[in-house]
């Protein structure tokens, strides 16, 4: 069986949002008085370059209520709204009005409300008006435009209380008098220059900051697009208990062929006394059932004496061979050692559909392969890999947002409380993305946790690049999707209710690259991926480590520029990063994909053992 990849597919955000008929967009709703109490704000909260979405919030800073709230603003040619939610989008030309729909047009005063929509093109809106006043509360000056938006801030120099921020300017007919930063929604200073140092901070905390201009006649323009900080250090979520946390890593069944990497490799390695799990993989779907991926490996393989955990040949006629008694004898060797049967994966994961069909139906096929008296010793439960629910990988599911759950559910009812399930789940943060796709959060209840996939966010299936970290922790400026994050992902969980405790980090033990590269620097071009022992654009962490030593590190990882090729890949002192950031954030642990791609001294397993004590 050849290597197998986790290659995410791009998911463009909102497309799920109801689409505005053309009919619709006629006309210019009549505007409300002018108010001069209330504020309009903008926000980009998602850009995938051809599209973006966006966000207006109406807030009531009077002491009285309003009855109705009418935006308008300008958008450049080539920019439209091409649907929207929470209020009622016209257009005339190039410009847009926005009416409160009938349940959200009142507001009491210190009130909020939002509304928000898709957009085609790239512009920001100009000209802000709110019921025929200033967005930002005040009058609008008749010859005289307000300034345009500045550009995203970028975060440096981030600290446990402060965080460095810098903007490109703001353009004005008449002169920029100075700039608002805002600090989730607030204006926390207002600054002459396009950079600003905020103190004062919590440790461990996240934030968002924007910007708006103002010009010498005091009308502010439209806010920037949003940058998203955490502070370093603090444990705003308790940790895990000492000792506590998951150290996962998975033992694919084909890596005793090619690659010749055995279950007493763990041992040789000393890999085995630094983990509390193994999921071994994979089991196939098909059918509606769990079924056998590979019974020569899984069972039948004869090893030899020095192939053997226990140094004894295996002879033709014992009862279990192969994998299964491979991962039997580590276990006598390491009690505490706990081996978890996952199904599914990115080549089977299409056989989830049927599964979910009848879910009863699968969960009890799964309980009578995973405890066949045969190996039933062998295993303490059971992970589901289905990539992805109600989404697309290598095919595309249409199960139904409550599928998953249903079936995670059926799996708890037959397994019970004495076996582990698990499930490995996608890390796509995206707004309309994978993890919106399907219930994970209502699933959760039934798991003990999920693997979060945080990798091949970014590779060479995109073949001229842009080059980008494919397991970046954090965001930077220039990220080809901004959602594609380690810290997105676990954000996003944990915003739906999906308990820290309950969620890995996960680590690939390997790197993506790609050839034709001229600049050192993440965000250049390619020509295409780079050679793999294996497949095109992947290697083995223990061969890159030599063959292209890392050039610098860039949102909690690192990357690596060697002849025409670049290629990005976890280190022992990036996974020590990580793992700080994970206790920091009172993850249940971390696990990585997978064993063979270590150096045979375990160096990367040695680094999440230390990182998560």
């Amino acid at each position: 069986m050849r290597f197998r990849t986790r290659v995410r597919q791009r998911t463009v955000a909102g497309l799920t949002t109801l689409l505005l008929p053309l009919a619709a967009l006629v006309g210019l709703a009549s505007p409300a008085s002018a108010a001069t109490s209330a504020t309009a704000t903008y926000t980009k909260t998602q850009d995938w370059g051809t599209g973006f979405e966006g966000k207006w919030t109406v807030t009531n800073t009077g002491t009285t209520s309003i009855s109705s709230w009418t935006i308008a603003w300008d958008f450049p040619s080539g920019t439209s709204v091409t649907s929207a939610w929470d209020a009622d989008v016209t257009s005339s030309g190039t410009h847009w009005t926005a009416k409160n729909k009938s349940y959200n047009g009142t507001l009491a005063a210190g009130a909020s409300v939002s509304f928000g929509f898709n957009g085609a093109g790239t512009g920001s809106p100009s000209n802000c008006t709110l019921n025929d006043g200033s967005c930002d509360g005040g009058t609008t000056v008749p010859g005289d435009n307000p300034p345009s938006a500045p550009g995203t801030p970028t975060a440096s120099a981030i600290t446990d209380t402060s965080v460095q921020l810098s903007w490109s300017a703001a353009t004005d007919d008449k002169g920029v008098k100075n700039y608002d930063v805002l600090r989730d929604g607030t204006k926390v200073a207002t600054v002459t220059t396009t950079s600003y140092t905020d103190t004062g901070l919590t440790a461990g905390s996240d934030y968002s900051y924007t910007v708006q201009a103002r010009d010498t006649a005091d009308q502010t323009g439209p806010v920037s697009g949003a940058v998203a900080v955490h502070t370093t250090g603090g444990t705003t979520t308790p940790p895990p208990s000492s000792g506590s946390a998951v150290k996962l890593g998975y033992f694919t069944e084909w890596g005793i062929y090619g690659r010749n990497y055995n279950v007493k490799n763990l041992v040789t390695s000393g890999s085995a006394a630094k983990i509390t799990h193994i999921n071994y993989a994979f089991g196939n779907v098909t059918g509606g059932k769990c079924a056998i991926g590979d019974s020569y490996a899984d069972y039948d393989k004869a090893f030899t004496a020095d192939q053997s955990v226990s140094g004894v040949a295996d002879t033709w006629d014992q009862p279990l061979r192969g994998n299964f008694n491979q991962l039997r004898e580590l276990k006598a060797k390491y009690p505490n050692l706990k081996v978890i049967w996952s199904f599914g994966g990115w080549t089977w994961s299409g056989g989830f559909a049927e599964a979910a069909a009848n879910p009863a139906a699968f969960a009890q096929s799964c309980y009578d392969l995973v405890k066949d008296p045969r190996w039933a010793d062998v295993f303490d439960g059971i992970d589901i890999d289905w990539e992805y629910p109600n989404a697309c990988g290598l095919s595309c599911d249409t199960s139904g947002a409550a599928a998953y759950k249903n079936l995670m559910g059926a799996l708890r009812a037959k397994f019970g409380g004495n076996n582990l399930v698990t499930a490995a789940v996608t890390a796509d943060g995206t707004s309309g993305g994978k993890i919106d796709a399907a219930d994970y959060a209502g699933a959760s209840q039934y798991v003990d946790w999920y693997n979060v996939m945080s990798y091949d966010f970014f590779g060479a299936f995109s073949p001229q690049g842009p080059t980008a970290p494919h397991s970046p922790l954090t965001s930077y400026s220039g990220i080809p999707t901004p959602g594609f994050t380690t810290a997105d992902a676990i954000a996003k969980y944990k915003a739906k209710g999906v308990p820290a405790s309950k969620l890995l980090i996960g680590i690939g033990f390997y790197g993506r690259g790609w050839t034709g590269v001229t600049q050192d620097a993440p965000g250049g071009t390619a020509t295409g991926p780079a050679a793999g022992t294996y497949e095109q654009g992947i290697e083995d962490y223990k061969v890159l480590k030599t063959s292209c030593p890392v050039t610098g590190t860039i949102a909690g990882t690192a990357y690596a520029h060697c002849g025409s090729n670049w290629w990005s890949y976890d280190t022992p002192a990036t996974i020590g990063t990580k793992m700080a950031w994970a206790k920091s954030q009172g993850l249940g642990g971390a696990f990585f994909w997978e064993f063979s791609g270590d150096t045979s001294n375990g160096e990367l397993v040695s680094a999440i053992n230390s990182g998560l004590g």
